[in-house]
């Protein structure tokens, strides 16, 4: 029994950067925390991965939402065919952003939309790739610790000071970086019949 209702929008995800981003679209929507293993599969492409967990975040919420538009999204940060996850520490973010001084490091970003009555759904992988300058130790350890990118892949935050570790940037959605790439998310939503504008 399909509702007469338009769909809720719910974002699979408590990452404050993706929910400040999703308000650029200026819909309503609900944000929950799904609870799923993150890890990645022997084996497994980066960009399988993306796309496989953004589905499964996504699907998360499933049994929660009725009448609902649900949102799954994923990145990693792949140096040298090297992904690199969250540092968390202060050690390892340095270790990272030593790795990516002077080179060019790709993030690929899960995108996936379920339809929570019809089941049914859509999901793309986003690439976009961040040239960095050559960075001194100090550099790194000043970024570091006036910013404390800990729970970003590859850290830093480009929508803060992050963006001074960089020479370019090349993709079709600077959003993507952040974790939702919004254009191709309007595209999805426009499939499921809502129109962003």
């Amino acid at each position: 029994m399909h509702s007469t209702q338009p769909p809720k929008i719910v974002l699979a995800s408590s990452s404050p950067y993706r929910q400040s981003i999703f308000k650029k679209f200026a819909l309503p929507f609900t944000a929950f925390s799904p609870a799923i293993d993150e890890s990645r599969q022997e084996h497994e492409r980066a960009t399988d991965m993306v796309e496989r967990l953004a589905l499964e975040k996504a699907m998360a919420g499933m049994p929660l939402f009725d009448n609902a538009l649900i949102i799954g999204s994923d990145q990693v940060c792949v140096i040298d065919e090297e992904v690199l996850g969250k540092p968390h520490e202060r050690e390892v973010a340095i270790e990272q952003l030593k790795r990516a001084s002077g080179k060019q490091v790709t993030f690929y970003t899960g995108i996936a939309l379920i339809n929570s009555d019809t089941g049914e759904h859509q999901s793309d992988v986003e690439p976009f790739h961040v040239d960095f300058r050559e960075l001194s130790e100090q550099e790194i350890i000043r970024y570091i610790d006036k910013e404390l990118p800990l729970d970003c892949a590859g850290s830093f935050k480009c929508e803060g000071l992050g963006i001074a570790l960089f020479n370019a940037m090349h993709g079709r959605d600077p959003n993507t970086l952040v974790g939702l790439p919004l254009i191709r998310l309007r595209e999805m939503l426009e499939k499921e019949g809502i129109d962003v504008i």
